[in-house]
């Protein structure tokens, strides 16, 4: 039997940009498991290459205003997320977007991306969002893990990223 959350909480916090080398390790051990069997492996190296430079990473957190969340499990790193304001929609509602949501795959299934998850919404949340967006690969299991985590299909878009396409969901949750 399975637990929804680990047995102790993991302990989560803003990353800055001296954390880079923390989260370009966990990018290295969760991207190539993560997108496997959804994309070909010359695309997950040439997104790899362009998201998740020391440059990129950077210019995320200082230009982009990516805001990282780390979370760590006794006391080693064992996840990340990213996310940021979007601009307003047409009703003037303001809201977010996780950009990224990435566990250590000998971590997954202990409920750490739940706190992750959870922790970003907190903070879009306080910060006057009205609701959280993100994209996932239409061809992505993890559609499963946010729909049980309260986000809908809202539409379907097609990323152009250097020569290829990201065939994604945009899914929503009101906060």
């Amino acid at each position: 039997m399975t637990s929804d959350a680990p047995t102790a909480p993991p302990r989560i916090e803003p990353a800055t940009l001296n954390d880079i080398p923390t989260i370009i390790q966990l990018a290295e051990a969760t991207w190539e498991p993560t997108y496997r069997f959804i994309i070909s492996r010359e695309q997950i190296d040439y997104m790899y290459r362009v998201i998740y430079t020391p440059a990129s990473l950077k210019r995320q957190m200082a230009e982009q205003h990516h805001s990282f969340l780390l979370a760590y499990v006794a006391g080693e790193p064992a996840g990340f997320a990213s996310f940021s304001p979007q601009p307003a929609e047409e009703d003037g509602e303001a809201g977010y977007k996780l950009h990224k949501i990435y566990v250590l795959p000998t971590r997954q299934g202990q409920g750490l991306g739940v706190h992750l998850i959870e922790a970003v919404e907190n903070a879009a949340r306080e910060a006057g969002g009205k609701f959280l967006d993100l994209n996932v690969n239409r061809y992505n299991p993890a559609i499963a893990f946010y729909e049980r985590r309260g986000f809908a299909r809202h539409r379907e878009v097609d990323v152009p990223i250097g020569p290829y396409f990201m065939n994604d969901y945009i899914m929503r949750k009101e906060l």
